[in-house]
């Protein structure tokens, strides 16, 4: 078995080979550039990611197109990862219930070294490499389910060890990694490499990388959304109410889309038990709440054919 010397001397090797931990000569002079300057130059490296975003298009396209599919049959998408990467991938999935009115279960995100690391290093959580894997099986995951493994550097061996033990049981797994040719695309079904180049700070993955894991897994969720019915004309109708702005929010969107006053959009909420969708069918159509609740069952949630149905 490799020495600890050994170990370091390969790692140095892989990350010698990797493009966000290179350097460039021209950012040598940083800590003597103005503030304005910084700024600038800070802006331009991360108006690169979009475009680098927009070359992996077909990719994400095809995880969304798989998500949506399990999503639609009951399965889950779970998100893995280290650091800011695990982190991304948390938020994600914590942010979707309040948005998209899912089930908490629906979208899941595990990070190494656990709810500890959220906002803490947990030393050495991203090098066990079955550590996620025994939160999968946990979680009982299997060939229904969708696994999204996410790592800067493609290599982290928490996210190599969750993937393929997702693989393993059928689920369809997504790689997203800022490096061409990574370990966890290789392992996956699907993968998104999103090649940013060298970080603004060399290394520091939570810049360019990790604005580029943010938008593809904003992506993912969202577009997944829409397919799945959770938006109408390009509005959250499936939001959760849990505090004063979001029920503002609520009745705005119900006038919005059926040009109902404040008060008639207020009490038909009421009506449909703050159901912004259920009060917008029965606004736009004059069905009773429970005439438009069936509505709703009938057409699988998508608010444009049960609005179709009762007209």
């Amino acid at each position: 078995m490799p020495n600890e010397n050994d170990r370091l001397t390969t790692l140095l090797d892989v990350l010698s080979t990797l493009g966000t931990e290179a350097s460039t000569t021209e950012r040598g002079d940083l800590d003597l550039l103005d503030t304005a300057e910084l700024v600038r130059r800070m802006n331009a490296e991360d108006r690169l990611v979009p475009e680098a975003v927009a070359a992996r298009s077909a990719e994400i396209a095809d995880a969304v197109d798989g998500i949506t599919a399990r999503l639609r049959e009951g399965g889950r998408l779970i998100y893995l990862g280290a650091g800011t990467a695990g982190r991304i991938g948390v938020l994600d999935a914590s942010e979707c219930p309040p948005t998209f009115g899912t089930d908490p279960s629906m979208i899941v995100g595990l990070i190494a070294g656990g709810e500890t690391a959220i906002r803490s290093a947990v030393e050495n959580a991203e090098d066990d490499g079955e550590a996620a894997a025994t939160s999968l099986r946990e979680l009982e995951v299997g060939d229904g389910d969708t696994v999204v493994g996410i790592s800067a550097s493609g290599r982290t061996p928490y996210v190599v060890g969750g993937l393929e033990f997702a693989r393993s049981v059928g689920a369809l797994t997504v790689a997203i990694a800022s490096n061409a040719d990574s370990e966890i695309g290789r392992v996956a079904d699907i993968a998104i490499e999103i090649v940013t180049g060298p970080e603004f700070i060399s290394g520091s993955t939570r810049l360019k990388s990790g604005t580029a894991q943010k938008l593809v897994v904003n992506m993912l969720t969202t577009l997944s959304m829409i397919k799945l019915g959770k938006t109408y004309h390009g509005v959250m109708v499936d939001l959760l109410a849990t505090n004063e702005k979001l029920r503002a929010r609520s009745i705005r969107t119900v006038t919005e889309l059926t040009g109902a006053d404040v008060d008639d959009a207020a009490a038909t909420l009421d009506a449909a038990d703050g159901s912004v969708k259920l009060a917008v069918l029965m606004l736009s159509t004059g069905a009773t709440a429970d005439a438009a609740s069936r509505a709703l069952q009938d057409a699988d949630g998508i608010l444009r054919v049960a609005i179709a149905s009762l007209s």
